[in-house]
């Protein structure tokens, strides 16, 4: 569909719905070309719609009153995804560039834009950690963990031991299957991490065990003494992700904060520490240690079977948890 006469129909003239009209402005802008770009960019310009239309967002289904102010909530957002874990910063910023470009090519013009997504954002790529992961100490994080169930905050103390336990993304802790969790650490003594995981990884239900020990197990009988009635996970029947995050978790992080812990990514951070120094008897790069120390092949293997805990498909981004290699 083709933009025909002027521009100040519904969403620039490409159509009723958001969605399809951004994808058809990306289409006529490359000349039918371009697919993977093209896809691309639309499946980004859908999260966008998706954000828009949700409790977080504005309610938009017209791209013409989406204005600068909307891009910066949209950024804000996305940040805040960024610190749950939800996503890295460069699937963040390719959002946001995405976005730029088709709202360049519905509108025609330059005149709504980030003109720097990273400023935006507040954050850089970073693929090398240089801070030493918070929620390292465990006599601290138990304290944390009290003081949040002190303040009624159970679930959420529930999602930290996890993350912190187990190496789990914010997203896995709160979707996490725990009845299978707790027969399977009962039963094989490890755990297969398979629910609300990142769909990147070759497979979304690829294989992904990590060892049931004692700290493990205390984290998943925590996290089964404060779920819901009826649930097998962290939320309640009628309770949505999105709403869950905001109802509960949002108010929670000041507590965090104030006991110093900037995130609960910290606490998948120092769960990766403590595997290296587990699987090669070094204290891990971003703690201190000289990495280049050590031998490379268990230096790799280390970093290799952190990958695989933490659900990646690609050892680099462990730098990102533990350092890089010095």
């Amino acid at each position: 569909m083709a933009l025909i006469g002027r521009r100040d129909g519904r969403n620039f003239g490409y159509g009723r719905q958001m969605s399809y009209a951004g994808s058809q402005a990306l289409k006529e802008l490359f000349d039918g070309g371009h697919f993977a770009t093209v896809k691309a960019h639309s499946d980004r310009w859908r999260a966008f719609v998706r954000w828009c239309r949700s409790e977080d967002g504005p309610g938009y289904n017209d791209a013409r009153q989406i204005d600068l102010q909307t891009l910066h909530n949209y950024a804000n957002y996305l940040r805040q995804q960024i610190q749950q874990g939800d996503i890295c910063i460069a699937t963040a910023q390719n959002r946001l560039s995405s976005v730029n470009r088709t709202l360049a090519a519905l509108r025609g013009d330059q005149d709504v834009r980030l003109p720097s997504p990273s400023q935006a954002l507040g954050e850089h790529r970073a693929n090398v950690r240089k801070r030493s992961p918070d929620g390292q100490e465990r006599q601290h994080l138990h304290r944390v963990i009290e003081l949040l169930i002190e303040q009624n905050h159970n679930r959420v103390a529930a999602i930290a031991l996890l993350a912190r336990e187990t190496g789990m993304r914010l997203r896995e802790t709160v979707l996490a299957d725990l009845p299978r969790l707790h027969r399977e650490a009962t039963r094989f003594g490890r755990i297969n991490i398979q629910d609300g995981t990142k769909g990147g990884r070759s497979g979304a239900f690829a294989p992904r065990w990590i060892d049931a020990n004692n700290g493990v197990k205390a984290a998943l009988q925590l996290a089964l003494s404060v779920s819901p009635n009826a649930s097998r996970n962290l939320l309640a029947r009628s309770e949505s992700y999105v709403v869950f995050l905001r109802d509960v978790v949002r108010p929670a992080r000041e507590i965090l904060h104030q006991q110093g812990i900037k995130g609960l990514h910290d606490l998948r951070a120092a769960y990766a520490c403590e595997r290296y120094e587990q699987l090669t008897t070094h204290v891990p790069p971003v703690n201190g240690g000289l990495s280049h120390h050590i031998d490379r092949e268990v230096d790799l293997g280390a970093r290799q079977q952190i990958s695989y805990e933490l659900g990646h498909s690609r050892i680099d981004v462990v730098s990102a948890y533990i350092g890089g290699r010095s």
